[in-house]
């Protein structure tokens, strides 16, 4: 039951459904919080009762723990029951929009939980992980091939990591060219990531915002009249936040380079591109490239991230410390010292990277190859574009009504009937089973719905999701109220976000 039903009856658009005893629905289990089924004042382990000091030093709690107290099934079962409640990509598409939720190949893991990879240690002896660092080697360098840049940082943790190393490595060039005083503004474009100003503003610039065209392109005459000896350079997404290609940013990048300002390229959407176009090529200086995105390797909790960098000539000088050389016997060798490289901008963290994440990204280029990494950006771009052709007769496509997208499909609300939203419309897509795609970003669009299948979806897996959004688009335009309340068979109703946001219960309290 909840506040909408508490008759005790479950709606199921027009239907009834009458409440089970338990709670329980079949094999979708009602779990209540572990602080309910626990008991502070028990422990799922018997321990023989001791008096005094345990050891010398230890001495026994003078009052309770304050944590439920669960056998080992009670355990396992809850925390199995919850997993239950999640949305997965072994489950299925997941459509978000500019995440590039793929599959994570099976031999990837494998690889990663080869002994000598995944027991090794930072703090080994370098003659002791050759193997590790030949990887880190190998993987840097096609890194630098698939970019056409000139050096690559490998240790940051992610993205956001990933854009405070470009942009470090930029300060850092100024400083030596003593201009850092005065070139303290970073241009960010409205279709840039929205992380892009946070880390500006972090590193210690200020930020000038730059309008998108009516194409949800950088709108170049606006660019190239903010540019003045103030700026330190421009941070640009390229394919751009609205699943666009940036056609002038060569222009963009010759521009900035000749007022004296750097380049920086949110690399987020590089699976797009891989294989077809280097960001080199283009004038750009730093880019951050976002392993478990382009690469495959898992997001979020199977993660963690990994963020590698690539530089320019011009940037490589001023990379973190440590980093992978290779001697002219061809073997690796970790660099610690400032003493080799006296313009480095420093350390970004304590060692040299996501040793499983390297091994799953290499394992991933390897299976693929040169022209495999080809099909993989081919394919997402294709996939898509068949998004967006089956859809854009029942939704808005702002910024793609007759032409094409790249990797991600951009919709909006326009069209709705009168109070409903692309949050009804995203609460809906969870009762057909699928994760809702990202909402409301970019801002530049109201409404904004964007959907990025990625490449490893097959065609039956987007015609299943394509009905879905084409019933609830018939739906929200006909005014159908059910959408208000919707989801309706998630083990949770709706609830108001915005109260959650700011008014978070975060600490359990006995009742």
């Amino acid at each position: 039951m909840n506040d909408l039903n508490p008759s005790g009856w479950r709606p199921s658009l027009g239907t009834a459904e009458p409440v089970t005893k338990t709670g329980n629905r079949a094999l979708e289990l009602e779990e209540p919080l572990i602080f309910e089924i626990g008991d502070a004042a028990r422990c799922g382990v018997d321990f023989d009762a001791c008096e005094g000091d345990i050891l010398p030093g230890l001495r026994l709690r003078a009052a309770p723990v304050d944590v439920p107290g669960l056998s080992e099934p009670e355990t396992v079962r809850h925390y199995t029951r919850l997993s239950r409640q999640n949305y997965a990509i072994d489950l299925g598409l997941f459509p978000l929009g500019s995440c590039t939720m793929k599959h994570n190949p099976r031999l990837n893991e494998k690889v990663a939980r080869m002994p000598g990879f995944a027991a090794v240690h930072p703090l080994q002896p370098q003659s002791s992980v050759e193997g590790a660092l030949t990887v880190i080697a190998e993987l840097a360098d096609w890194l630098v091939q698939l970019t056409g840049m000139a050096a690559v940082a490998m240790s940051p943790k992610a993205g956001a990591h990933g854009e405070l190393c470009g942009l470090l490595a930029i300060r850092a060039a100024l400083e030596a060219r003593g201009e850092a005083a005065t070139r303290r503004v970073i241009l960010v474009p409205e279709s840039a990531h929205g992380t892009n100003p946070a880390t500006a503003a972090f590193a210690g610039f200020g930020v000038a915002t730059i309008p998108a065209g009516p194409d949800g392109r950088v709108d170049l005459a606006a660019l190239l009249a903010r540019l003045g000896p103030d700026v330190a350079g421009v941070m640009v997404t390229n394919p751009n936040t609205c699943g666009l290609f940036e056609r002038d940013l060569k222009t963009i990048a010759d521009a900035v380079h000749a007022a004296g300002g750097y380049v920086y390229c949110d690399g987020a959407n590089f699976n797009a591109i891989v294989g077809r176009v280097r960001p080199g090529d283009l004038g750009v200086d730093a880019m951050h490239i976002n392993l478990h995105k382009t690469f495959s390797t898992p997001h979020g909790g199977g993660g963690p991230g990994a963020g590698p960098v690539v530089l320019s000539a011009a940037l490589a000088p001023h990379a973190p410390l440590p980093y992978v050389v290779r001697d002219p016997d061809g073997r690796p060798r970790l660099v610690e010292s400032a003493a080799e490289r006296p313009e480095t901008f420093g350390r970004m963290c304590a060692f040299h990277g996501q040793m499983g994440m390297f091994t799953r990204a290499l394992a991933y280029i390897l299976t693929h190859g040169a022209d495999g990494l080809a099909q993989v950006s081919g394919d997402a771009v294709l996939n898509a574009n068949y998004v967006l052709a089956r859809l854009r007769d029942v939704l808005d496509a702002p910024f793609a009504k007759t032409g094409l997208c790249m990797h991600e499909a951009l919709f909006s609300d326009a069209g709705f009937a009168d109070g409903f939203s692309t949050l009804d419309l995203a609460k809906g897509l969870i009762d057909e089973g699928f994760h809702p795609m990202t909402v409301y970003f970019p801002l530049v669009v109201h409404g904004a719905m964007l959907i990025e299948p990625t490449e490893t979806e097959s065609r039956a897996g987007l015609d299943q999701f394509i009905a879905a959004m084409r019933s609830l688009a018939d739906r929200a335009r006909a005014g159908d109220e059910s959408l208000h309340t919707a989801p309706h068979f998630a083990p949770r109703r709706r609830l108001d976000e915005t109260l959650a946001a700011r008014k978070p219960r975060l600490v359990w309290t006995a009742p």
